[in-house]
């Protein structure tokens, strides 16, 4: 197994270092824009812009690494993340802040991109899906991580920013170090969206409804946090609990929907949210259950994604697995960048505890269209394949896995 991971550690390194940058710069934003008194929807449009320049950069950077080339791009991606991450640190102009954000997010997905193109390039076709495994293992466990890094510099708050600049600018270090040959970047082919929706429509629902849930997650509830009276140390704890109940439930859910009809597992899942959601007023936010919900939500919302791109995956040829990973992504961004919006004001006109309001909404309908498409029309799946733990990214992390995964648990299943 490690030999067949020797060769692209530097650029898991890499990954790790962009992750624990990005990881505290999503969190510090919501924690930094409240105490200079930005109200909970400007705060909402921030995390908005930033994946609109997720949406934008997933355009953008193919072209960019063709022209470059993968070291060049990422070194330029890098650069442009450092530079808007320490602007934020001179100035307190929310329309600057929304024009960094948006250059983050574009530079943040041309990074994803250069490393998952390059991972899938180096992969061993037999050891496909062991090095899709270590790399959502490096991308969870670098979150988690970069949550307790708000920690340092709590008296000055411009270390921070120092410190996310200073972690993407050495994620450069790895990847400038490798002796692997840069890859050529293929073009990702188009499934057109209304043949996506028909082939899976309650896959298609779980990527919206999902990048509407978690779009408000990652922007909004360190926000939640620190209207709540949390202090840095507190916010980094409710954070990390919820990427860890991702990392540790994500798995185990997903196993249980490869032995079911999937829309029943979205049904589920979604219920489940809903109603841990639902929870949240009732548990002491800094407290020790206030963290169970916390765990036990995110562990919940984390695999509705993974399970939508399954169910996708069992009723389209191997042909398809690809594009439609890329319109799915899509379906996803587009739910992203409106969640955070619609949460913000929500938080604005009822409150902090309006959020969970959202979440529990959201996973609500998700669970009455997934249960009404199970209930109301039966299928057969085109493909047999397995469920893996995955992160939203680009459509390269899904192309890893490859058509001998495929294959495989067509064999096992």
């Amino acid at each position: 197994m490690f030999g067949a991971i020797r060769p692209i550690v530097s650029l898991l390194a890499g990954v790790a270092l962009v992750l624990l940058g990005a990881g505290l710069l999503n969190t510090l934003i919501p924690l930094r824009g409240h105490a200079l008194g930005f109200s909970d929807s400007q705060l909402g449009m921030l995390t908005s812009a930033y994946f609109a320049g997720f949406l934008l950069g997933t355009f953008l950077a193919p072209a960019m690494i063709r022209r470059v080339g993968h070291i060049r791009a990422f070194a330029l991606f890098a650069s442009l993340c450092a530079c808007a991450a320490l602007l934020h640190a001179l100035g307190d102009n929310i329309r600057l802040w929304l024009l960094l954000r948006l250059a983050i997010g574009t530079a943040l997905v041309g990074l994803y991109t250069v490393i998952e193109s390059w991972l899938n390039a180096q992969a061993d076709p037999a050891h496909r899906g062991r090095l899709f495994a270590v790399y959502m293992i490096v991308n969870l466990a670098s979150l988690a991580l970069a949550q307790q890094l708000l920690r340092v510099g709590q008296q000055r708050e411009f270390v921070a920013f120092v410190l996310v600049a200073l972690l993407i600018c050495a994620s450069m270090l790895p990847v400038l170090w490798t002796r692997q040959a840069q890859p050529q970047l293929h073009p990702v082919p188009k499934l057109a969206l209304v043949r996506l929706i028909n082939s899976a429509p309650s896959a298609a629902a779980g990527a919206v409804i999902s990048g509407l849930a978690m779009g408000a997650f990652w922007g909004l509830l360190p926000l939640y946090g620190a209207n709540s009276g949390m202090d840095s140390g507190g916010v980094a704890a409710m954070m990390s609990s919820a990427i860890v109940g991702g990392a540790a439930l994500q798995w185990p859910l997903g196993r249980l929907s490869d032995g079911s009809d999937r829309r029943l597992a979205l049904a589920l899942v979604g219920a489940a949210a809903a109603a841990i959601a639902m929870l949240e007023p009732f548990a002491d936010v800094a407290g020790l259950s206030g963290r169970g919900v916390i765990f036990l939500f995110g562990g919940m919302a984390f695999a509705i994604y993974p399970i939508a791109v399954a169910h996708l995956i069992d009723h389209l040829p191997p042909d398809d697995v690809v594009a439609a990973s890329s319109g799915l992504l899509l379906l996803y961004g587009l739910g992203s960048t409106v969640g955070p919006l619609v949460g913000g004001v929500t938080m604005g006109w009822f409150g902090p505890g309006a959020l969970f309001a959202w979440f529990a909404l959201t996973h609500a309908i998700l669970a009455a269209i997934a249960a009404y498409r199970y209930l109301a029309f039966r299928r057969e799946q085109t493909e047999a394949t397995r469920f893996a733990p995955m992160l939203r990214t680009t459509p390269a992390s899904l192309e890893m896995l490859g058509p001998a995964e495929h294959e495989h648990s067509m064999r096992h299943d």
